[in-house]
């Protein structure tokens, strides 16, 4: 057999046969001393396992094959600078291999676990969301039904109501009417109780004087008649009498603020005054529109006459007569009870500003921007006295109740005391800096409040008129002030929309309320609860104290 044999294909022999030729041991030779000088700068081609090399080079040496190790160490260091052995076939570690892909097996088992899970959980949630679904499907069609059938009751309702729209609306007029004529058959019966007692006193009074004419005569014999005219009235003379709020005065009440309770559309244009009823719950309210209004729960009658604005109002003790003034310059007598004019009150050359009774009822002071206080008999219908000190427009006249003593303040910045009873000036309080407005006695009579048009609030002391008693400035015109009834609060109309509170004692403002526009008058109730207040805007405002509707509720 030939030892030579060609390989298969016809390639180069194998390496054990070129080993024997000289030539290749030469270039063997030569190779392995290159690879021994370049060994240290070699390194195995990358991305090959050191376990392979290793293996391949532990084979070798273990087998003897020196000759074929060196080849095998030449070839293959040799080839990493050029690219790597050309055909080598890696061959990896089998078990690296194995557990890399264990690894990867399990990874991938858990991952199909975890989806499994999430898939079962979504589906339970799908199946969930249905049954929701379906049930809230129904509790629809249910609330469409239930809504259905309750617009078809509110469409019967609203129906129904409609119908009985007329009817209630006629209720509501006859209702009001009825409320209306109450008040006014009560008023009258008030009137002609009065009128009763009157003409009872006057039978009394002509009896007793008959008698004792009858006595005269027969003790100085016939003295023939002489015409008879009518008298005027005489003032009383007092010993100052206490009030009837007088119990109230220094009450250990401390001031209460005030809420707003109601608001009443009274007149389209401004509200000049608003005064109450001596006894009843009924309030009076004067206008720029020339007409006077009595309220209750609502309007109970509305009566005009004047030719002008009105600029005040106030009632009779007895509650049946209600005195006005005007800018006509005349001062009017009204009968409430049947709403008409019964006197009017010429002689005034300008505006009448304010006017106020007596408190025996049967005489009237009012003031006028002619400079005069006139005061009004109103027995003999004439003007009994002209009062003239002022040198500018009276602007209020005030009566401290149960006595002769009358109070006015005027444009030229003064207030005045006078006896009405005499006629006379009794005190001059001097002080103020600006056009006074308005002035109110305190309930016990001892004090004065006075207020201007620059904002300014003073009290006085009767017994000391020359020095002013405190001061406060509000800030804006004050157009007029009250008392309360325990004579420890004042309340003050700003004329820049507020309604003030300060105390009687030193003037500090207890608080203040928001009228709207400017507030033109001011009024306590009786017992101190009620405050109303009027203003520019055609509105009267109640407000209640705190403490009242703290115990109402």
């Amino acid at each position: 057999m030939a030892t030579n044999k060609q390989p298969r294909g016809g390639g180069a022999a194998p390496p054990w046969q070129r080993i024997n030729n000289p030539e290749e041991e030469e270039k063997t030779r030569k190779m392995k001393v290159k690879v021994q000088t370049e060994a240290p700068k070699l390194r195995p081609p990358p991305g090959i396992p050191e376990v392979v090399e290793d293996f391949l080079r532990n084979f070798l040496r273990r087998c003897g094959l020196i000759r074929t190790l060196r080849c095998f160490e030449a070839e293959w260091y040799g080839s990493a600078p050029v690219g790597g052995v050309t055909g080598a076939v890696l061959v990896p570690d089998a078990l690296t291999q194995n557990q890399l892909l264990q690894s990867e097996l399990e990874a991938v088992r858990k991952e199909a676990g975890h989806l499994q899970r999430g898939l079962m959980e979504a589906g339970h949630s799908v199946d969930r969301m249905k049954r929701e679904a379906e049930f809230h499907h129904l509790r629809h069609r249910q609330a469409a039904a239930h809504k259905t059938q309750l617009n078809s009751d509110l469409k019967q309702l609203r129906e129904h109501r409609d119908a009985y729209g007329p009817a209630l609306r006629l209720l509501g007029e006859k209702y009001e009417a009825a409320l209306r004529q109450k008040a006014l058959v009560s008023l009258e019966a008030e009137l002609r109780q009065k009128e009763a007692e009157l003409r009872q006193k006057e039978t009394q009074r002509s009896e007793t004087q008959g008698r004792q004419k009858t006595a005269s005569d027969a003790g100085a014999g016939s003295v023939p008649k002489a015409s008879r005219r009518h008298k005027d009235q005489d003032f009383p003379v007092y010993a100052h009498r206490p009030g009837p709020h007088l119990a109230q005065v220094g009450t250990d009440r401390s001031p209460a603020s005030f809420r707003l309770s109601c608001s009443i559309r009274a007149h389209q244009l401004p509200v000049s005054c608003v005064r109450l009823h001596p006894l009843k719950p009924l309030l009076a309210s004067a206008s720029d529109d020339r007409t006077w209004r009595l309220w209750g729960a609502q309007a109970l009658l509305t009566a005009e006459g004047h030719s002008d604005w009105l600029s005040s109002c106030t009632f009779h003790p007895d509650g049946t007569k209600l005195a006005t003034t005007s800018g006509d310059c005349t001062v009017r007598l009204w009968d409430v009870p049947r709403s008409r004019c019964v006197l009017v009150l010429p002689g005034h050359l300008g505006p009448t500003w304010s006017c106020c009774f007596h408190s025996c009822g049967h005489f009237l002071a009012s003031c006028s921007s002619d400079r005069t206080v006139k005061l009004w008999d109103l027995s003999g219908r004439r003007c009994r006295l002209t009062l003239r000190r002022h040198a500018a427009a009276v602007a209020s006249v005030h009566f401290l109740p149960r006595s002769n003593l009358l109070l006015t303040c005027s444009a030229d910045r003064t207030v005045a005391l006078w006896d009405a009873r005499l006629g006379v000036c009794a005190a001059a309080f001097v002080g103020h800096q600006r056009p006074c407005t308005h002035a109110a006695f305190h309930p016990a009579g001892d004090i004065i409040a006075s207020c201007d048009s620059g904002g300014a609030v003073s009290l006085w002391d009767v017994r000391k008129p020359a020095s002013v008693r405190v001061t406060t400035e509000t800030g804006t015109s004050a157009n007029q002030l009250a008392f309360s009834p325990t004579g420890r609060t004042l309340a003050v109309a700003g004329g820049d929309g507020q309604v003030r509170l300060l105390e009687a004692e030193s003037c500090a403002t207890i608080s203040q309320s928001e009228h709207g526009d400017s507030v033109q008058s001011v009024t306590f109730d009786p017992e101190g609860e009620t405050l109303m207040s009027a203003g520019r805007d055609g509105i009267v405002k109640v407000w209640r104290s705190e403490r009242q509707e703290g115990a109402n509720a």
